[in-house]
């Protein structure tokens, strides 16, 4: 079995056996309106991590991450912007370390470039992951304008994390489903989350 990293969330990591396998590429797929950005930040605790943003600059990452109550890590982040992004991107995760994190917030902005292109950007990504034992995850916007490639981001990657927010009354209740795990087991139910300021899992369920 491929050696497993941890995701930075220890009862995540024990429904995964043990965490996601090295060199993996994970695509987290949730609506815009989610707190989905709760989980990249608590996945920075694991290890060293560049976070590039595409979205927001250096400045709104570093100050929403300081206001998570939750354990994270002190990422590299670094703003792509819309001109070139693939080529800037592709430069700096080149510089990604051993056992390393890659965080795509999110890779929306990549995923519009031209098709082949973007689909060497994957396959470069993927090789150096390999290498280095490291990990990506790609944060995907599951809104009301879905990029074309979306389909390549999920063929491609070898785990992939979707989100879905319910409204039951008066509760939100957003659920975490593991459709597809290259390396492993996908996860037969869905993990039910809290997304405030930090990530809760209710393990109300589990025996143990």
């Amino acid at each position: 079995m491929a050696r497993r990293l941890s995701t930075g969330i220890e009862v995540l990591d024990r429904k995964l056996d043990g965490g996601l396998p090295a060199g993996s590429v994970v695509a987290v797929s949730a609506p815009p309106a989610s707190q989905a950005e709760l989980l990249l930040y608590e996945f920075t605790s694991a290890r060293e991590t560049l976070y590039l943003s595409t979205d927001r600059d250096e400045t709104a990452v570093a100050e929403a991450l300081e206001r998570t109550l939750e354990r994270t890590g002190s990422p590299d982040v670094r703003r792509i912007p819309g001109d070139a992004p693939l080529d800037h991107s592709r430069r700096l995760f080149r510089r990604l370390s051993e056992d390393s994190n890659l965080v795509v917030d999110s890779v929306d902005l990549l995923e519009r470039q031209e098709a082949s292109r973007y689909r060497n950007f994957l396959n470069d990504l993927q090789n150096h992951l390999y290498n280095t034992g490291s990990l990506a995850f790609l944060h995907c916007l599951d809104g009301r304008s879905v990029a074309d490639a979306r389909d390549l981001t999920e063929h491609v990657a070898d785990v992939v994390f979707q989100l879905h927010t319910e409204y039951t009354g008066d509760t939100v209740e957003t659920r975490l489903a593991v459709p597809k795990f290259r390396g492993g087991r996908a996860l037969p139910e869905t993990i039910k989350l809290e997304l405030t300021e930090s990530v809760r899992i209710d393990t109300s369920r589990d025996i143990a």
